[in-house]
Formats: structure tokens, C-alpha cells, sequence
């Protein structure tokens, strides 16, 4: 499991957020849509949108979400979210978020959230072991799944595009070994240049002395 990108807002404003770079798409354009749905009262709810799910909590009136490539695992990402939570809260206290301006925070908090985002997808199947996990299988029991389409007025639709980097770092793998090739061809062919005007040059001097001093340089010879 895997969390791409999580956020903390207070309503519709966003103070912070952070992308992973194993993925890019406009999920932070649709979480825009939802954080227009999440109503301001304290609570914890997961999305779900195909294959990808968003987890909230709202605490206070700021709203901390994440969105992860997996449908059925809530425990990591509402763990997470708790310690997002408990990090932001102690930073910056009940105050400063409500009036706090959009992305104010970003420069600050977006590596905090980057930092605990990187430590769960990190942990790879231990991460259930983790003690911080353990405390949300009581908590997330009482979760409520819903489907994003739900949440959504009549006639509006949004459409989630999400491209795994997996693809994007195959290209650039093959985009190095490519340029890598080319500078050996490059290298071997200006050396083959190189080697071919040394050979040249000599025979030039070669050429030019012997018109002066006789093939056998019996001209120049001392007498």
C-alpha cells in the first residue's frame, strides 16, 4: 500500500500538502471537490474511487486527508493521519489554522507531512506491527466507506487520473541507457577523429620536412 498525497485544510482552504513522486495526476484537483463535501465537524470517513480511496479526519474545524492506492487497507492511512494530526496540532496549536491563509504553512508542514508519508510507505509489511497502527484497529471499525460518486450533486463528475512513476522511471531508464550509448558512440567516435588527425598531422610534418631536408633527411643532416 502506498499513499501519494495527503493534505491538511481548514474547510476549503488548503494550508499544506505534499505529492509523492511515486505518482502524478490531478487528485489534488478532485480532493478540492471533496473537501467541498467533508462537512466541518469533527469525524473520520474514507472516499473510495476505483481503485483509490481518500481518508479524512476533521478535528477542530481542520480537515487532514491522505489518498492511498488501496481500498480495503484504512489502519496505515488513518494512522498516519493521526500522526499528521498530533504533529500539526502541536506545532501550530487551535489558533494559527483558523486564520491562517491558504499554503501558508506548505513551506513548513509539507516536509513534516512528507517525512511521516515516506516512513509509512517505507515500513513495507511491517508496517502493521507499528505501534501507532495497533492503536487504529478499534478506531477505524466504526468507519464509514462511501463511494466518492455519492457525495457528488446531479450532473457533476469528476474523473481521477493518477500515473504511477513506475512507467515515467522505466522511460527514464531506458532514457539514461540510451544517453549513456550515445556518449560511448560520441566518446569512440571523437577518439576515432583524435587518433586520425595525430596520424595525419605526422604524416603532414612528415610530408613538409622531407620537401626540405630529402625523404631521407640527407639535406639537414650536420656536415
Amino acid at each position: 500500500m502506498t499513499i501519494v498525497y495527503a493534505l491538511v485544510s481548514r474547510q476549503k482552504t488548503v494550508l499544506a500538502e505534499y505529492t509523492a513522486t511515486s505518482a502524478t495526476g490531478n487528485f489534488p484537483t478532485v480532493t478540492r471537490v471533496l473537501l467541498a463535501k467533508i462537512p466541518p465537524v469533527d469525524g473520520r470517513m474514507t472516499y473510495v474511487y476505483d481503485e483509490y480511496t481518500f481518508h479524512y479526519v476533521v478535528e477542530g474545524g481542520i480537515c487532514f486527508l491522505c489518498m492511498s492506492d488501496e481500498k480495503n487497507k484504512h489502519r496505515v492511512p488513518f494512522a498516519f493521519l493521526q500522526e499528521v494530526k498530533d504533529l500539526f496540532t502541536q506545532k501550530y496549536g487551535m489558533e494559527v489554522p483558523q486564520r491562517a491563509i491558504a499554503f501558508s504553512l506548505n513551506e513548513e508542514f509539507s516536509r513534516v507531512i512528507k517525512d511521516r508519508m515516506d516512513y509509512y510507505n517505507n515500513a513495507g509489511n511491517a508496517v502493521d506491527n507499528l505501534a501507532a497502527v495497533k492503536n487504529q484497529i478499534e478506531g477505524v471499525k466504526g468507519v464509514m466507506v462511501e463511494n466518492i460518486e455519492r457525495v457528488l450533486e446531479r450532473g457533476e463528475k469528476i474523473e481521477l487520473l493518477v500515473d504511477k512513476t513506475d512507467r515515467l522511471n522505466q522511460q527514464a531508464f531506458k532514457f539514461e541507457a540510451s544517453s549513456r550509448n550515445l556518449r560511448r558512440a560520441m566518446w569512440w567516435k571523437n577518439a576515432r577523429w583524435a587518433a586520425f588527425l595525430t596520424v595525419a598531422g605526422g604524416f603532414l610534418v612528415f610530408f613538409i620536412a622531407s620537401l626540405f631536408c630529402g625523404f631521407d633527411f640527407h639535406k639537414c643532416r650536420a656536415h
